[in-house]
This record gives structure tokens, sequence and C-alpha cells, in this order.
């Protein structure tokens, strides 16, 4: 069995991707329900009102919709402005927008008022990057005003020709948003499905459309027990947070390893289950002296997890907390 699977269906007709390693979920992506703006789509909005004590601005939006800008230093009522959606709107709330617009594919990011080229930090090699450098100034056009790129980690895989296909198409996409010369709230560029997501996030590797294997283990992640041996975590969302508690029969060393065991394994139910926000870790008994070595692992466990997290540290009862990005929807609203 290939150690990387990408699965592409759809459940309940909407467009969903799977990522297996040696046959196990490791990351999974459903379209929403709704018809609410996917992350990543770009509008020409326009500033409704500000929100005094705060430093943000609602925004119209076609359709109805409202959106919520938080950085909003300098705009008035009335003026327009290109913004991108950068998260999932939670029930009952404006639509999260930036106006750091990027516009994103597999190998390379075209960013508008980011003048410059560069090519990823995660690509260490000396001669890949200058071979990458080389190719991005030979590719852009000459007059590029003030738009910058990037070339991706997975450029360093591709070969010239692929790599200039992807800047070409990318930045037709850019300049066909960027001129646009329309007034009013409109919406201007779809965000990407699950499908198109899975192409540009995830790694080359064979694509199967039987969506039934993902399905049984979908199954599993709809309850909160989850077995590691004989650990048992139980992980349960909350309106305030997420709260996990640790379990184990094992005494003396064992409350450490269920711990350690929980590392490796948080990062993948977190992102399987779509839950962030604030986390804590009710942890299994270990002496404090171990602590250290417990947020290592975590660390080190959360270090290639594509949703930002942050340690924050043991509460006085011994539990640690955590915060995470919200950038999915909570897998119980997708099924």
């Amino acid at each position: 069995m290939n150690e990387n699977q990408i699965v592409l269906g759809h459940h309940e007709g909407r467009p969903a991707a799977a990522w297996l390693k040696n046959g196990r979920l490791h990351d999974l992506l459903i379209d929403p329900k709704d018809d609410h703006p996917r992350p990543g789509a770009v509008y020409r909005a326009v500033c409704d009102r500000p929100v005094k004590g705060q430093g943000g601005m609602f925004m119209k939006l076609p359709d109805g919709l409202t959106a919520w800008h938080r950085n909003a230093k300098g705009l008035e009522p009335g003026q327009e402005l290109l913004v991108q959606v950068n998260g999932h709107a939670e029930p009952g709330k404006a639509v999260p927008v930036t106006d750091r617009v990027l516009f994103k594919s597999k190998l390379c990011i075209v960013t508008p008022d980011a003048p410059g080229v560069n090519v990823a930090r995660s690509v260490k090699d000396a001669d890949t990057r200058d071979r990458l450098l080389e190719i991005a100034h030979e590719r852009l056009p000459e007059e590029k005003g003030r738009i910058g790129l990037i070339l991706r980690s997975a450029a360093a895989e591709a070969d010239m020709d692929e790599i200039d296909a992807d800047i070409d198409e990318t930045w037709a996409v850019a300049q066909s948003v960027l001129q646009d010369d329309g007034s009013g709230p409109e919406h201007l560029l779809d965000g990407p499905d699950a499908h198109m997501l899975a192409w540009r996030e995830w790694p080359a590797a064979p694509v199967s459309e039987d969506w039934d294997p993902v399905l049984d283990q979908l199954d599993a992640l709809r309850g909160p027990r989850v077995e590691i041996g004989p650990v048992t975590l139980w992980i349960e969302p909350t309106r305030a947070l997420v709260a996990i508690d640790v379990n184990t029969p094992e005494g003396g060393a064992g409350g450490l390893r269920a711990n350690l065991a929980l590392a490796k394994e948080l990062p993948r139910q977190l992102r399987l289950r779509g839950l962030g926000g604030q986390i804590v870790l009710d942890l299994a008994p270990m002496p404090k002296k171990d602590r250290r070595g417990f947020e290592a692992a975590l660390r080190g466990a959360f270090r290639d997890d594509p949703v930002e997290t942050s340690l924050i540290g043991w509460t006085p009862l011994g539990h640690m907390e955590l915060t995470r990005r919200r950038e999915r929807i909570p897998l119980e609203e997708l099924l």
C-alpha cells in the first residue's frame, strides 16, 4: 500500500477530500452545507459602519451578506475595498475578511501590494532556492507594479515548465481581479472547494474516488471517545472551549506515557474534527518534573500541523491550555 493516498468524493452531494496515510485518515476536507463564502473568496466590499473601541468595520457584501474587517484603520463608511474571506463565519456572525488579498496556487502565491520575489523558507537548499528565484524573475512580467510572487515549497520538486505554467495561470487570475473597475458590492472570485484545496495543499499521491473506506473512519469521529492502546481520550467541545480528558489504567510512569500518546495524536484529532479556539487538557497524573518533556513533545507534534496552535501554559489545577486558530468548520456541522 502507498503511504499517501488522496480520495476525492462527495459527502451528501458536497465535494469532499480525504488524505490517507497507510490507510489511516490523516486529513479531511468537506464543503459546508450552506452557501456562505468559502475562505479565499474575493469581493469588492463597501465599508458600512465602524465599531468604536475595537478598530474594526462592518462591510457590505453582495446578496445581503455582512463582512467583518478587524483592522479598519483609515477606512471610512462608503469606501470600497478589495477583501478576501479568511475564515468561516460562525452562525449568526459576519463573514471574516482581510484586505491582504493573496492569490494562491499549488506552486506559487501572487501578492498584491507586496512587491518582490521570494521562496518559501522551508526550502533550505541554496542551489534549489537560486534555481527557483531565477525561474520566477524570468517569468514575471516586466511591468508588474506593486505585485510580488512567492514560490511555495512544492515548487522545489517541480520542473521549470510546471512552475512557468502555474505562475502564468495564477498571475492571470490575479490580474483579472485586480483590474476590475466596477462599483458596489460584488463577488469577484470563488474560494477553493475541497477538491481544489486537496490539490493545492496536500502532497502529490495516487488518487482514488472510492469514498466508502473514508465513511467507516468518519463514524469513529462522531463520538467523543478515542482509544490509543490502553489510553482513552475524551474530546468534548463546549460553547466556551474544547475539553480533553486523558485516562489510563496504568500507574506510575503510565501517566507520562498516556500524555505522550495524547501529544502524538492530538493534532490529528483536532484537524479531523475541525476544532479550534480555547483547548484545555486534563492530563493523566504525572510528576511536575515531566512537564517540560511533555511540552516539548506537544510542540513537536504541532510543528507540521497546518493550523496555527499555541501552547499557553499550565493552570493552578495542572491543566494545559492551548489556543488554536478557528480555520475549519467543526465536523459535527458538516456531517
